[in-house]
């Protein structure tokens, strides 16, 4: 851990900072997005280009969300007040990139939609992932915690089945698994194995 000289600082300097900026600083992806898009920067293919970003972008926060328990147990540094905010800007991307899938991609069309699922299984496994965060979105306010108690904590652990099918997906839509891929896996599985090491009495 980090000296106190170090993190007192720090973490004094986070706790003046309000949580709307981190609301706010999380668009920035999505308007840089849609600038490329309206400005044909986006590239050749922008349906699939626009569905990959946000895709991206949803694992950035995902993993985001995953680094702030370690970052306090390991290096003293405190951003647990901006989990639930973390969370909320990566379930907001994963809807988008479900929906650019779905509406952009397939048009609505359903039937094509489901043999596109069965063309591409690791579709699913994205689907699944969605799934299982609804009810940590739903129950990310204080009127929930309130009510649920202990077992808030309990559904909130599936945010690490659902993180995990996440970046698994993302390997599988590439026909060759790419270094960055690996890294994201290594990333991910990382931070989840520090959740095992041993608390200091």
């Amino acid at each position: 851990m980090m000296s106190a000289s170090l993190t007192a600082p720090i973490n004094g300097a986070l706790r003046r900072v309000p949580t709307w900026p981190v609301y706010l600083a999380g668009l920035i992806p999505l308007a840089w997005v849609v600038y490329l898009t309206l400005t044909g920067g986006i590239g050749v293919d922008p349906v699939a280009e626009i569905e990959h970003r946000l895709g991206k972008i949803a694992l950035w926060f995902l993993v985001g969300g995953l680094a702030i328990t370690p970052a306090r147990r390991f290096l003293g540094i405190n951003l647990i007040r901006y989990r639930r905010a973390i969370g909320l800007l990566a379930f907001f991307y994963i809807a988008l990139h479900l929906a650019s899938w779905a509406i952009l991609d397939m048009g609505m069309l359903w039937g094509q939609a489901l043999a596109d699922l069965y063309k591409r299984w690791y579709l699913l496994l994205g689907i699944t992932a969605f799934v299982i965060l609804i009810p940590l979105a739903v129950t990310s306010n204080n009127a929930s915690i309130r009510k649920l108690g202990r077992n808030w904590r309990r559904l909130h652990w599936l945010v690490y089945p659902a993180v995990l099918l996440g970046v698994i997906h993302y390997l599988m839509q590439m026909k060759v698994i790419s270094q960055e891929g690996w890294i994201w896996l290594g990333a991910v599985l990382g931070l989840l194995a520090l959740r095992l090491v041993p608390r200091r009495r």
